[in-house]
């Protein structure tokens, strides 16, 4: 009997350390991929480069994740990691460009930066610190999602900026969910790569922050 409380015991220890180890690595690494986009968003402002497009900007996001997720358990999925941040960083280059030529860009574009950041550190702080499961909202997650983004496709193709308002707000409530869903997911032990966690947690602050820029220079009267 002791022997197989100590065996548990053991168990336990090193499932609480794998999954400090992968807290602790996805956190590194989102760190060091959000300063690389924020580097490579710099040099695509500072050269005035333009925006690759919508065909471009959705090939290239899916591709690189894409080759991210095939190559997670490897060295080389930190490259297609740096590759797809990056990329996303030259994206929003131009986007910021265009939000800081406006009278009030400046003070819309730190307004965005700073809630963006004020929710993710009080979303993951609450999730860490609660740990409450929330793996219940990921087959609400990937459904709203997946129709927030097919319906932000029609608006921007249609040109109707009412509904792309709409998208970007329910984008805002999803992305906040996703959150505390994948930080959840790491402390649960859902999700064991960490490469994959920092992808989705990148990916959650990204479109965050451009949805909050979008809706705050609505309000702003400069969209």
């Amino acid at each position: 009997m002791n022997t197989s409380m100590t065996n548990a015991t053991g168990r336990t220890q090193a499932a609480v350390l794998a999954t400090n180890k992968v807290v602790r690595n996805t956190y590194t690494l989102l760190s060091m991929t959000l300063l690389f986009s924020a580097l490579a968003a710099g040099i695509s402002m500072t050269l005035n480069l333009p925006h690759p497009g919508i065909l471009l900007t959705l090939g290239g996001y899916f591709g690189l994740l894409f080759a991210t997720a095939k190559f997670r358990n490897s060295s080389l999925g930190l490259v297609f990691v740096f590759a797809l941040t990056g990329f996303m960083g030259y994206t929003l280059g131009p986007i910021l460009n265009a939000y800081l030529a406006l009278p009030n860009g400046g003070q819309v574009v730190m307004t965005a930066m700073g809630a963006t950041g004020a929710i993710f550190l009080g979303l993951s702080a609450y999730a860490l610190t609660t740990r409450k499961d929330f793996s219940f909202m990921g087959g609400f997650l990937m459904v709203g999602i997946l129709v927030a983004f097919m319906v932000g496709l029609g608006a921007l193709f249609f040109e109707m900026p009412g509904l792309s308002l709409a998208v970007s707000s329910m984008f805002v409530l999803l992305m906040a969910g996703l959150i505390l869903y994948e930080t959840s997911n790491i402390i649960h032990g859902g999700e064991t790569n960490y490469i994959m966690a920092t992808v989705t947690l990148f990916v959650a602050i990204f479109n965050l922050f451009t949805s909050l820029l979008h809706l705050l220079g609505f309000m702003g009267g400069e969209d």
